[in-house]
């Protein structure tokens, strides 16, 4: 019998449990960044942590990423996700010029970070989260064929090497006195947030 070119209830299905499946993890990564800022905003204030403070804006970034992931995968349309684009770029900009004079005045006035217990923690086991919901959204982007969702997995990867790098600088400042590891690691968070408002402002022009 010939195709008649119409899902099956099987196939529909899976798509419904895929579909689940990408907002449960983007749901478990709102979730997780929305706890992430008072515990960051507390250790980088208590630490003095350029880094610690690069990360927590960063976090909430990737709130606001997830929230436009959920109207995505909701059937927003275009015109919308073009204008949350243009807002995420603009707030990946804000972190950069933000950590840039952060990063200024803690070289020019001589501030030393100090060692953040919590901040070492807590940097810690986002780099695991995050990699384990990063493999996620990647699968179930590829399997739902939402390139979407792939995406902002890969971003979700990038957040959880951006914890790996900020709890490097934040050991070595604790382990060996380094106190310019720290905001070495606040460097890269400016190299990827500019990357990524570049990447947020050319997705609306195509």
């Amino acid at each position: 019998m010939a195709s008649t070119g119409r899902p099956t209830p099987a196939k529909t299905t899976g798509h419904g449990l895929l579909l689940r499946r990408g907002l449960r993890l983007e749901y478990a990564t709102l979730g997780w960044n929305v706890v992430g800022l008072g515990v960051l905003a507390a250790a980088a204030i208590s630490a003095g942590s350029p880094a610690l403070a690069g990360f927590g804006l960063d976090s909430l970034i990737e709130i606001f990423a997830s929230v436009v992931v959920v109207w995505q995968l909701r059937g927003v349309h275009q015109e919308r996700e073009a204008r949350a684009m243009r807002l995420i770029g603009a707030a990946f900009a804000f972190l950069v010029a933000y950590l840039l004079i952060q990063l200024a005045v803690v070289f020019a006035t001589g501030i030393r970070p100090a060692t953040s217990g919590p901040g070492i923690a807590w940097t810690a086991l986002t780099f695991v989260v995050m990699l384990a919901l990063a493999w996620g959204k990647i699968r179930t982007g590829r399997d739902l064929g939402n390139p979407v969702l792939s995406a902002e997995g890969k971003v979700t990867l990038v957040d959880a090497y951006l914890a790996g790098a900020v709890l490097a600088g934040l050991v070595l400042n604790a382990l060996f006195g380094w106190w310019w590891a720290d905001p070495l690691a606040g460097v890269v968070i400016i190299y990827y947030a500019a990357r990524e408002a570049r990447h947020a402002f050319k997705h609306t022009t195509l």
